[in-house]
């Protein structure tokens, strides 16, 4: 005898989950659904920023300070594919020990007064990171209200005072710990007023911003190469999930 095969509604009834005193929650294997690359590996195509700082090699995204090319001001790359408001960032980053980096979102372009020929200075926040992970992890306002959490610190950011550590996620040497001399996987995850970064599979700072008249919402994402002596950071993996 024929069967006539489910319907959508009874395929989705089927493989609905029903929680169990058992059931804890578990690791995934890979990403969560959603997830797309904005870095295709071969081009910076997408992205925009000064050639002489940065380049694609070897499938990996590159920004490098040489002797000959130091700066007096921060540079970024910038992701020209939107300006994301809620989202998930996912990204492997690889630094020299002098180098000093950071992933900026909810950004804007902004006029560099210090090198006005620089098109590429950006303000907003910023999962921070450095060669000697004295701030990795870390959330940093570019050009704007700077220390907003440090690694380590959970805090509530209201305007008009310094931001208030509400909890501990640990201290900043044990977290740093798990940051590698190599590879190294970042996660921001964004909603609303919350910011979390985490690094290597552990959470790293979160900033709750309930600054009504400097917080954004929405903005750019880009990378940075650090004012400073020669360095090199390397980027790859890129992936975006708009929520």
């Amino acid at each position: 005898m024929l069967r006539p095969f489910p319907t959508a509604a009874q395929q989705a009834t089927a493989q609905t989950y029903i929680p169990k005193q058992s059931d804890r929650p578990e690791a995934l294997a890979g990403d969560e659904p959603g997830f797309t690359p904005i870095f295709n590996g071969k081009t910076l195509d997408g992205w925009e920023g000064n050639p002489k700082y940065w380049r694609v090699e070897g499938s990996v995204m590159v920004g490098e300070i040489t002797p000959e090319t130091i700066i007096k001001s921060n540079t970024f790359l910038i992701w020209r594919g939107g300006a994301p408001k809620d989202f998930e960032l996912k990204a492997d980053y690889r630094i020299s020990s002098g180098g000093n980096s950071g992933v900026n979102y909810r950004s804007v372009v902004v006029q560099d007064t210090v090198t006005p020929d620089n098109r590429f200075a950006m303000r907003g926040y910023q999962f921070d990171i450095d060669g000697q992970n004295r701030y990795t992890g870390q959330n940093y306002e570019e050009k704007g209200r700077l220390f907003l959490a440090l690694r380590g610190q959970m805090t509530h950011v209201a305007g008009g005072r310094k931001p208030i550590i509400v909890s501990s996620l640990g201290e900043a040497k044990d977290l740093a710990a798990f940051i590698s001399t190599d590879w190294n996987a970042i996660h921001i995850i964004v909603r609303g007023n919350m910011l979390t970064h985490t690094l290597n599979g552990h959470v790293m700072s979160v900033v709750i911003d309930d600054d009504i008249a400097n917080r954004t919402f929405g903005g750019l994402i880009g990378v940075q190469v650090h004012v400073g002596g020669p360095m090199k950071v390397e980027y790859r993996n890129w992936r975006l999930k708009n929520l």
